[in-house]
């Protein structure tokens, strides 16, 4: 017998959950061929403060864990992508275009970046000279909840721009690839699934002239990277607008996501607290 398949329903996914959009708008995605893939769902301004209340709320308990569980943590993300590679693939657009080496690629990241989690602080601060009875010591810390405009490289480029924000322990609200939005959604059913507490990685799918201006004005969100703005107009005002509560703002790039990253997307949302303490006592 002949049977019906159950289709996928692409939802966001703010503070661990999968709500659909609260206007109940969508929009439709379609292939490179402009053959119909799904419909996602059309965030609003009403989904973008949500989620900043979620990633707000997730902040204290995730920037409060040792560094060493927030690496074994994202581990376990490359665990669950490892197991889902074929799905995944077939979201890329299947092996003729080189697909599972994009899955692979993403998956190698978030180990590199695992690595990383505990070794940044002995990196980017330490001990420093003073001319005085003085222990002075920098160590880095989160710069808190984070707007991370994804670029349209929809799984390497993604993991590329969320893997460091949280490694470091900040959280963050991604507005997902706007033509290639579907593998950000099953990647929050990867994050879903593996032990990342809820609301530390809120993704919204939708319109980047719509999610964008609130998001940079938003007056509880700490940092932008606007690597996924291509309209330079909207560059522009969105930096303007995050200039009201002095924002950090990571300017839009071209990257090539599959060259070496380095530590710099990991230090762009880190704060330096400096400690001074007598020698002696």
């Amino acid at each position: 017998m002949s049977r019906l398949s159950v289709r996928k329903t692409y939802k966001l996914y703010i503070g661990g959950a999968f709500p659909r959009s609260e206007s109940g708008r969508s929009y439709p995605v379609t292939s490179a061929k402009g053959e119909f893939l799904a419909n996602a769902s059309l965030a609003s301004r009403k989904d973008a403060r949500d989620a900043v209340v979620a990633a707000r709320k997730a902040f204290p308990g995730w920037s409060g864990a040792t560094a060493y569980n927030r690496g074994q943590i994202l581990y376990r993300v490359a665990e669950m992508l490892e197991g889902r590679r074929a799905q995944f693939a077939d979201e890329l657009g299947g092996a003729r275009r080189g697909a599972l080496d994009q899955v692979d690629a993403a998956i190698d990241r978030l180990v590199w970046y695992a690595g990383w989690s505990d070794k940044i602080a002995s990196v980017h601060g330490g001990a420093n000279p003073v001319a005085g009875p003085y222990f002075n010591l920098s160590t880095p810390e989160p710069t808190g909840v984070v707007a991370v405009v994804a670029p349209d490289d929809p799984l390497l480029g993604l993991v590329s721009v969320i893997a460091p924000v949280i490694v470091t322990g900040n959280t963050c609200v991604v507005v997902a690839s706007e033509p290639a939005p579907l593998p950000a959604i099953t990647l929050a059913e990867v994050l879903a699934t593996s032990d990342l507490p809820g609301g530390v990685v809120n993704i919204l799918t939708g319109r980047r002239a719509e999610l964008v201006p609130p998001l940079a004005a938003h007056m509880d969100v700490n940092g932008i990277d606007l690597t996924g703005v291509t309209d330079a107009d909207l560059a522009l005002s969105a930096e303007q607008a995050a200039a009201e509560n002095l924002k950090r703002v990571a300017r839009p790039v071209q990257e090539d996501w599959t060259a070496d990253p380095g530590i710099g997307r990991m230090t762009r949302f880190l704060e330096t607290k400096t400690v001074w303490h007598p020698i002696g006592i």
